[in-house]
């Protein structure tokens, strides 16, 4: 059995990464301008362009991502210049390969979300240094769980001082209350406002270190839609408008059992204890009886989070699970492999087995190289169901769970999994650096002639003690 590979009926060629980027189409630049202006009629409150006199391309643009709706604005507020954008590979997919034919003479380059591709940085120096266009690039890569900023890597300030092109921020406010990523079907009647901002010229990202352009970058990228709502009294009326916020709100915070809790209308209750709580038209959460344990829904959300973070922390987590699996090697198939199980742990990290056309296969994703993975809470491309996705070098795959609700935990536990291995690493780095060599006298014995040892700093201080 090869790892991450699996044994098809018939021959199937995965993506090539490795391909030159396509040269944007000027027409189509038009076309996708003229299509979003059409499709945001009425739905765009205003459009902000902050520092932005006299910048013309090359330049990277780091944008927030609520819905799809981000990509038709950035598509008005970047014209009448050519863009590219490292775009998910399922938004490849549809209409036999057409759709990834018009995908890639827009300017698009196919990325597998939360993989690491050598081919990236080549393809991103095409665009800014030989074809002098924009580059877009969405560092949460995926839509926001609950209207906040998404964990993403610090590699980002590393790329920006790499590329060296001015770096522009875009970030878009009220997609998300339009358009919930745990309800995207049903749309509210919110307008959008998005700024558009040149935060750092080649000049200070040439004097500025990695770190430095990451804390401007966490900074200028921040964003709270519930709290945007509450502050400019945008009102959501809806009857149904808390339908579906029990995906990402999974955990009763009064009796504290997981994957109970169900919503309909505007209410959000658990099934376990009883309790119920309202969704007013500002966005907050009122309990129908006793006290109110969060208002603030990412504050619900985060606490959750964190609970995980504890979990895994005290080695309580494990997750198992059967599941349905779908292949994605290429744009152009969604190849269903029948049952699969899914597993995930701090040791193993995330792994599929399954057996597929008479043969058996492993798909591995170490924890040491999982920073995340993507989830769906109504998955659109094959079946509209709570999924995880696994991605590896050269192919995908989407794993419909058959429990309850479990998707946004599995989500925290990558986080949280990550995020110790990375600060064992830290700490064991920082320990190696004061281990330097320190010459120690030890006392002569019968004359003979004076010894030397090396012990750490740490050392000597616990002998002094």
């Amino acid at each position: 059995m090869e790892l991450n590979k699996v044994k098809y009926k018939r021959h199937v060629k995965p993506l090539d990464t490795s391909e030159k980027p396509c040269k944007s189409w000027h027409f189509l630049t038009w076309f996708v301008n003229k299509l979003s202006r059409h499709l945001m009629r009425g739905k765009v409150k205003k459009l902000e362009r902050i520092d932005m006199k006299g910048l013309k391309p090359p330049f990277i643009i780091l944008s927030n991502h609520q819905t799809f709706s981000d990509m038709k604005v950035n598509a008005i507020l970047t014209y009448p210049y050519d863009f590219h954008s490292i775009t998910s590979l399922e938004g490849y997919y549809g209409f036999c390969g057409i759709r990834g034919w018009l995908m890639k003479r827009v300017g698009c380059i196919p990325k597998r979300r939360f993989t690491t591709d050598p081919h990236l940085i080549s393809s991103c120096e095409t665009i800014l240094n030989e074809y002098g266009d924009i580059l877009t690039i969405y560092p949460e890569a995926a839509y926001s769980n609950v209207g906040i900023t998404a964990d993403f890597p610090d590699s980002y300030g590393a790329l920006i001082k790499k590329l060296k092109k001015p770096l522009v921020i875009v970030v878009h406010r009220g997609n998300y209350l339009r358009q919930p990523f745990w309800d995207w079907e049903r749309k509210r009647k919110v307008k959008t406002y998005t700024t558009m901002k040149k935060v750092l010229d080649v000049e200070d990202i040439e004097r500025m270190t990695s770190d430095e352009i990451m804390d401007v970058i966490r900074k200028e990228l921040s964003y709270n839609e519930y709290k945007y709502q509450k502050e400019n009294n945008i009102v959501i009326d809806e009857p149904w408008r808390a339908e579906g916020l029990h995906k990402v709100l999974y955990q009763c915070p009064h009796c504290k059992k997981e994957h109970q809790m169900l919503s309909r209308g505007i209410t959000l209750w658990c099934m376990n204890c009883g309790k119920r709580w309202v969704m007013t038209e500002l966005g907050e959460l009122r309990a129908q009886n006793g006290k109110t344990e969060f208002t603030h829904i990412p504050d619900w959300y985060n606490w959750e989070k964190e609970n995980v973070r504890k979990e895994v922390e005290a080695g309580e987590y494990h997750f198992d699970d059967e599941v349905d699996v779908f292949s994605m090697p290429n744009p152009k198939q969604f190849i269903p492999l029948g049952k699969g199980f899914l597993k995930h742990s701090l040791e193993n990290g995330m792994t599929l087995d399954g057996f597929y056309n008479n043969h058996s296969y492993k798909i591995s994703r170490p924890s040491r190289g999982l920073y995340n993975i993507h989830i769906e809470y109504n998955y659109c491309f094959k079946r509209r169901d709570p999924c995880i996705q696994i991605s590896v070098a050269d192919n995908t795959f989407v794993c419909y769970t058959s429990k309850k609700d479990v998707v946004t935990k599995v989500y925290f536990a990558t986080l949280a999994i990550h995020e110790k291995l990375m600060r064992e690493r830290m700490e064991k780095k920082q320990l190696r650096a004061t281990q330097i060599p320190i010459a120690v006298n030890v006392p002569k014995s019968n004359d003979e002639p004076v010894a030397e040892s090396t012990v750490s700093e740490a050392s000597t201080a616990e002998n002094k003690n």
